[in-house]
């Protein structure tokens, strides 16, 4: 017995992409009353953050307390920060690369003193009091509960890692309070898809606001940097996940085709925390196991941002081209390694990217800090390719660990590949 087709207005995917097409135009018709909107779109985000710290937490309790031989999680949590670090890198590099041969930057003869430093102070100053040790530090909460009322994503790890560990060694009682947990994240998870239902809304509201505040004719100035930006994130996906995907069996574009509910509200929200909860479910529903998924998506969000490594690195050569600052290949390798730390623990909220960017511009004294200011005004638009590039590394990583450790279940991930579209509609309503 078949059902018959949904009516094209009620799909989540058509509902995103014609809230962000309607926030465009009344953003650029109508700019004051699309930076009015901007309510719709932070309460979007705010009410998604509402839910990420309990998802985590049950995610990754139950995830590591279903397992019965604790080594396993040490052994997955080794081979994905190898991944981590490998694929991150690899992102770095080619922000360097095509920075260096296609040099955007080149001819904007900026005189850095005609700069304001004012306009970039506060970036630069959260860049220096987030430095390594002190992120280090930050990790640890102030108290159990405190790691869910700030909501920060790696306290909130840690705290999970530890619970799930002493769930674990508790036998027969850690089964029953595993199984309580479970039951809990499924009540999270049907609030998540209450409020997704919203997304539409907050797509509209962010992107009216977005347009209608920086504007369309602010991209001019620096198209280059955008198109090269935004194609190298491109040839990025197509190409080195492309090809890591096809390894590990599956197709990059079907899987893109996939979570498009999610790329077009990160699109929409400029940020991939919005759908961090989604992406959760849909990775479990792909065939991916419980226990790697509920490691690899929360930790990759601070550990595996291969769009803001890409922007990192690019934007760095950029601004060096922008302002005739002369850069030697040690410098430019120095650059390099000192990107590979700056960028760990940047979350995928929106602006994170660009702090991360002062803090290792901090660092490199040879290109003028305020030259940060010519980059202000289309972070905006930086951020969505940046948010988009970081979701879909993050869904391949979760897909490539799960078959390393031989928990993939290959049926169900070649069914879904095989209608991507069609599952990804079947499921948007269920429960996990």
């Amino acid at each position: 017995m078949t059902t018959a087709p949904r009516p094209w207005y009620t799909v989540l995917y058509i509902q995103v992409l014609l809230a962000i097409a309607l926030g465009i135009i009344i953003g650029h018709f109508f700019p004051n009353a699309g930076v009015a909107l901007k309510p719709l779109g932070d309460g979007f985000i705010s009410l998604i953050k509402m839910m990420i710290a309990p998802v985590i937490f049950c995610t990754v309790v139950h995830g590591i307390g279903s397992m019965r031989d604790l080594k396993k999680v040490g052994r997955v949590g080794v081979k994905t920060l190898f991944y981590f670090e490998t694929v991150s890198t690899l992102a770095l590099v080619i922000g360097l690369v095509v920075g260096k041969l296609l040099q955007p930057g080149k001819g904007f003869d900026i005189d850095p003193a005609t700069l304001d430093a004012n306009a970039v102070a506060s970036y630069v100053n959260r860049a220096k009091e987030e430095g390594f040790v002190a992120h280090l530090l930050e990790i640890i909460p102030d108290t159990f509960i405190g790691a869910f009322a700030r909501g920060d994503l790696l306290q909130v790890l840690l705290v999970s890692i530890l619970t799930g560990f002493a769930i674990a060694r508790l036998g027969e009682l850690g089964e029953k309070i595993n199984n309580a947990i479970d039951a809990m994240a499924k009540v999270f998870f049907g609030v998540i898809g209450i409020i997704v239902r919203a997304a539409p809304v907050g797509a509209f509201g962010a992107m009216a606001f977005t347009v209608g505040a920086f504007g369309v004719a602010s991209l001019i100035n620096l198209v280059e940097l955008i198109a090269t930006f935004y194609l190298t994130s491109i040839l990025f996906v197509l190409v080195v996940l492309g090809t890591i995907a096809r390894f590990a069996g599956f197709s990059i574009i079907r899987f893109l085709g996939y979570i498009k509910d999610e790329l077009l509200i990160v699109l929409g929200t400029s940020s991939s925390e919005t759908v961090l909860p989604h992406m959760i479910q849909k990775m479990e529903r792909l065939g991916a196991s419980k226990s790697v998924v509920g490691l690899v998506i929360p930790t990759g969000y601070s550990f595996n941002l291969d769009g803001t490594n890409i922007y990192m690195t690019l934007s760095t050569l950029f601004l060096a081209q922008a302002t005739n600052t002369p850069l030697t290949i040690g410098q430019e390798l120095g650059i390099l390694a000192i990107a590979m730390i700056t960028s760990k623990g940047a979350s995928g909220v929106t602006g994170a990217g660009f702090v991360t960017l002062a803090a290792t511009l901090a660092i490199v004294p040879d290109i003028p800090i305020q030259s940060l200011a010519i980059l202000l005004g289309i972070d905006k638009f930086m951020s969505e390719c940046r948010a988009l590039t970081n979701l879909v590394g993050n869904g391949v990583a979760t897909i490539v660990i799960s078959r390393w450790e031989g928990e993939l279940d290959v049926e169900r991930l070649n069914k879904v590949m095989a209608h991507p579209v069609a599952l990804g509609e079947e499921f948007e309503d269920q429960p996990a």
